[in-house]
């Protein structure tokens, strides 16, 4: 029924533990211990739809139909251009004359 002893050395991972849960310890009831006077704020109903952020979706589609909108106006030019181009090619032009 002898029983020795030990002292044990404390390990630098165990004292940083120990020292983490103190501070932990201290800092806790003071958060816990402070108390507002602020009251809950009530939900604002909402005003307005377009006034709500967009999501990925929506702003992807936006980017997407500005883009096809811009292409079919430059196709649109590109064609009215060339059109007048043949026809003045087909006619000729005055200044040849």
């Amino acid at each position: 029924m002898n029983k020795e002893i030990k002292s044990e050395e404390i390990s630098r991972r165990s004292a940083l533990s120990l020292l983490g849960l103190a501070a932990l310890g201290l800092a806790v009831p003071t958060t816990v211990l402070t108390v507002s006077d602020a009251e809950a704020q009530q939900p604002a109903a909402p005003t307005a739809p377009a006034a709500a952020p967009m999501t990925g979706t929506e702003r992807r589609q936006e980017r997407r139909t500005r883009r096809v909108r811009r292409r079919v106006y430059r196709r649109k030019a590109r064609r009215k251009g060339r059109e007048e181009r043949r026809e003045l090619r087909r006619t000729g032009s005055e200044e040849k004359k």
